[in-house]
């Protein structure tokens, strides 16, 4: 960086355990980068936040979460622990009560903040960083094909003529995808979407779309077609620095008996072990987990199953029954690295983006199973256009629905030792080494996150105007001229 000053990052991360993790990997890089970070939360998200952070000279700052408001219980601070997703609104929507906490905060930091990157769902975060005169990022935690399948559709409305949730339909710049709207979520992919999460979305696209850029956790290798189509087409520009993952601190070897002992005798007895998750936010019925209990069962493949605390108790007698060759594990696991263990050699997961670049960047391919948020349109780009992956479908017909256990046995054995299999494996090991070389010195990701705090350090010129910078995105111009674009719905 020659004579410039180091640049000050604050990131203000959206209170849900997804958004958080990701943006934190994001922190170490900068810091990494010898760039000053601090990160804003709040008194109850604090403590896991630090604990990451505690080899690192990061700062934490803690702003008191908004008290007293109609529909969010007293003492949440966190997504997952809302009662329903009613509460999401008046929640998110309570975080605008933090502007001035922060503001006056901002006032006192030393040195003085450069740069703001907050989640996408705090887009008031946008008229701070207009106040103190520095640039803000978005970050949504979702990968660029995404991004920009859920833009098109809000854009050009190519579902406005379908007759069902399941009528297939295609983009009119990528004619060979086919969607359904059941590949998105509700309410948005109603043909007259509204409501108070519609015009929520709406508000924070409209000050994504005049910020600085996209902070996105992905590598350019990986969504080259879809961050060039975005950058050319949309806006502003989307800096691709992951995978995010990658940037965890160094840990110790596995440490929990009741799983590093399985993981390591099926890797002597040359037995490869399925790894299944389903994240931390879907909920995921009963009768459903039978379902994938009995696939799984049938299928006689090795697995590693692990599960929330609550609610599996009915799975005892399975249990019982696959103690030879499956393991389930309720509670909190090291996911990165039960992924990057040498037997495990497939993942059934619900393809949220934070699981999907664990699983990328360890060379493990997925078994895709999706339930909520932007994850059907991740498990469409695993399995159709990565070659990452293979699809579990439900009974129905529909991408949505309830899943047979005969289709989830037929899946993971054709995963785990089929033809198909084979092939999304190699690809798989390809794309671990694709990511790995994008964080090294010289790669894709590091290049664009140097120019990223080059670019920031240069404040005074790079930023007059607001929403001009000189980043590159793998030797592309980061100046946008879609400033003044607004989503649509």
């Amino acid at each position: 960086m020659g004579s410039l000053t180091s640049p000050h990052f604050v990131i203000f991360p959206f209170m849900s355990q997804g958004h958080t993790i990701p943006v934190l990997y994001l922190s170490r890089l900068l810091h990494s980068r010898s760039a000053a970070v601090t990160i804003f939360t709040t008194p109850g998200n604090s403590p896991p936040i630090r604990a990451f952070l505690q080899d690192t000279d990061v700062s934490v700052i803690e702003l008191p979460f908004p008290q007293n408001v109609e529909g969010v219980p007293p003492g949440v601070e966190n997504t997952h622990k809302l009662p329903s997703m009613a509460s999401f609104p008046p929640f998110v929507e309570s975080t605008k009560l933090m502007q001035k906490s922060f503001e006056q905060v901002l006032e006192s930091l030393s040195p003085p903040v450069s740069c703001v990157i907050s989640d996408g769902f705090l887009g008031w975060t946008l008229n701070t960083a207009k106040k103190f005169g520095v640039p803000r990022f978005a970050f949504y935690g979702m990968g660029n094909f995404s991004f920009t399948m859920h833009s098109i559709l809000s854009r050009e409305r190519p579902h406005a003529s379908t007759k069902s949730l399941d009528e297939p339909f295609s983009m009119s710049d990528f004619p060979e995808l086919k969607f359904t709207r059941n590949d998105f979520e509700s309410p948005y992919n109603d043909i007259e979407p509204s409501g108070p999460l519609v015009e929520f979305m709406v508000e924070q696209l409209a000050a994504t779309a005049i910020s600085d850029g996209i902070i996105v956790n992905s590598f350019y290798e990986l969504e080259q077609r879809y961050a060039d189509y975005w950058n050319n087409k949309f806006g502003p520009k989307a800096l691709c620095v992951g995978p995010l993952c990658m940037a965890a601190p160094p840990s110790q070897a596995l440490d929990n008996p009741i799983y590093t002992e399985f993981l390591d005798r099926k890797l002597a007895e040359g037995e490869p072990v399925l790894y299944v998750a389903f994240g931390s936010q879907a909920e995921v019925s009963a009768e459903q987990l039978q379902e994938i209990a009995e696939g799984l069962e049938q299928s006689q493949v090795s697995f590693l199953w692990t599960l929330k605390p609550n609610g599996s108790e009915f799975l005892q007698k399975f249990e019982e029954r696959v103690k030879s060759r499956g393991i389930v594990v309720k509670g909190w696991v090291d996911q990165q690295q039960i992924l990057r263990h040498d037997g495990v050699k497939g993942f059934l997961s619900h393809c949220g983006w934070n699981s999907v670049m664990e699983s990328i960047s360890a060379g493990v391919p997925i078994l895709a199973m999706p339930f909520i948020a932007e994850q059907h349109i991740n498990a469409r780009f695993l399995a159709e256009v990565a070659g990452l992956g293979l699809r579990i479908m439900p009974r129905s017909g529909s991408v949505r629905g309830f899943v047979a256990a005969e289709e989830v046995e037929r899946k993971v054995r054709e995963l785990m030792g089929g033809e198909k299999g084979a092939e999304v494996r190699k690809k798989a090991a390809e794309y671990r080494d694709a990511a790995s070389n994008a964080l090294k010195e010289g790669g894709s990701s590091i290049r664009t996150l140097d120019m990223l705090i080059e670019d920031v350090a240069r404040k005074g010129q790079t930023f007059s105007g607001g929403g001009s910078a000189g980043c590159c995105l793998d030797g592309q111009d980061f100046d946008s001229d879609h400033k003044n674009q607004r989503p649509q719905f």
